[in-house]
């Protein structure tokens, strides 16, 4: 192959890579999606990281939102922020996010928006905030990126094919690593497993069992220990 001929080859294949990134890039949610893959490779191997990570994770999500100015559907995961001022919490509020942010060394402000929507969820579906808070805290370690080999993702680790018509609600499967939406969907699906259930703890030993623990006796245990030091934090 002469040398003109090369350089010919060699510009072709540089412009086909550069477009077909462009083209993958203008889509947000194929650019978050990416971002979601990168950061499961990278500290899949380091879990002593991932909680470290995840408040820096969350801010850079929040800045992404805020770049979209367009009116979204409220029921859009892409519409609701996911860091929350301290400030605007009630006292029982501000002392579990700071509890929270101690022992998991997760920033304050994403945390705050958690616990804020523990709260309003806990009143909606009848269920103490402290226990949904417990299951985050069990199950990802307030992390929004955690996931499972077998397929569960988010701070709930909801299961991706069993909550797809759920989450297309919301803008789609990547919309369940959406911090806000993967507790609404996992707090759902709590309260479909209470409804079935002749108890609470059968009903987490049922949840514990769908998000992947082979034990569940030991889920339950951890998920009760944990709601009562969370209570602790605000004295209840």
């Amino acid at each position: 192959m002469n040398m003109p001929h090369l350089v010919l080859c060699l510009k072709t294949f540089v412009t086909d890579v550069r477009e077909g990134f462009v083209e993958i890039t203008r889509h947000g949610l194929a650019l978050f999606g990416l971002a979601v893959v990168l950061v499961s490779l990278t500290f899949s191997a380091r879990p002593d990281l991932q909680a470290s990570a995840s408040g820096a994770l969350l801010g850079w999500l929040e800045i992404r939102q805020s770049e979209n100015q367009e009116p979204t559907p409220q029921r859009n995961a892409a519409s609701r922020s996911t860091a929350k001022d301290p400030q605007t919490l009630t006292e029982p509020q501000w002392g579990v996010t700071r509890w929270l942010s101690r022992k998991y060394r997760v920033s304050p402000e994403p945390l705050a928006a958690m616990v804020a929507e523990a709260w309003t969820l806990g009143e909606r579906s009848q269920l103490p905030p402290s226990l949904i808070l417990a299951i985050m805290a069990v199950q990802s370690r307030f992390n929004p990126f955690a996931s499972a080999m077998v397929g569960q993702v988010g701070l709930m680790q909801i299961e991706l094919q069993a909550h797809t018509e759920t989450l297309a609600q919301f803008g789609g499967t990547l919309s369940a690593f959406d911090p806000l939406t993967n507790v609404r969907v996992g707090v759902r699906h709590l309260q479909g497993l209470i409804q079935q259930a002749d108890s609470l703890e059968e009903a987490l030993a049922l949840y514990g069992l769908s998000t992947g623990f082979s034990d569940e006796g030991q889920f339950v245990d951890r998920v009760l220990a944990e709601q009562l030091l969370i209570e602790k934090a605000y004295g209840k």
